[in-house]
């Protein structure tokens, strides 16, 4: 396990970033649940269906708290990462958008898949952690990636194991 834990793709993972977005993460949730319980209990109180109300919350819910996250994962973040003047504000949005909502279903197809072998808490509970790495992954690379050159990238350095003919000539 030690050994897991100081790997550098390990180390580079959680570092620092990942953490913020973590905390991102989490005040989404906080926005998406104090919006669903305004729109459930005094903005859509009009409708009487609580299927359609529900739906309706939860559609404005989740679009709030896709936009906290947003603002947030890109003004703090990455907020190192220089952001195209070229792109569109809405066009990027829609590229975050489009990665959670990948990120959403793999978490779904992975609850099902991991259900047959785990108890369905423990089976969504680790879905949702490897979809989290998965939705940093593809932030960190694509809807926030450095427009910098390739090598000034912050990619994990792992050191590649000496050859024999390397060790045999440093040691002469």
């Amino acid at each position: 396990m030690k050994r897991i834990a100081q790997h550098p793709l390990t180390v580079w993972v959680f570092k620092k970033r990942f953490m913020k977005f973590g905390a991102v993460g989490a005040s989404g949730v906080v926005v998406n649940l104090g919006v669903l319980y305004l729109c459930q209990e005094y903005l859509f109180t009009f409708i009487q269906t609580q299927g359609m109300r529900l739906n309706l919350s939860l559609a404005v819910a989740i679009f709030f708290a896709t936009v906290n996250n947003f603002f947030w994962n890109r003004a703090w973040t990455w907020s190192d990462r220089f952001h195209r003047p070229d792109k569109h504000l809405i066009l990027h949005f829609g590229q975050y958008a489009l990665a959670c909502w990948v990120g959403i279903v793999l978490q779904v197809l992975l609850t099902k898949l991991l259900v047959i072998y785990l108890h369905y808490l423990a089976a969504n509970a680790l879905a949702i952690v490897l979809a989290s790495v998965f939705n940093f992954v593809v932030n960190n690379f694509w809807t926030f990636r450095s427009h910098k050159p390739v090598d000034e990238i912050a990619l994990p350095i792992i050191p590649e194991p000496e050859s024999d003919t390397e060790q045999e000539n440093g040691s002469k």
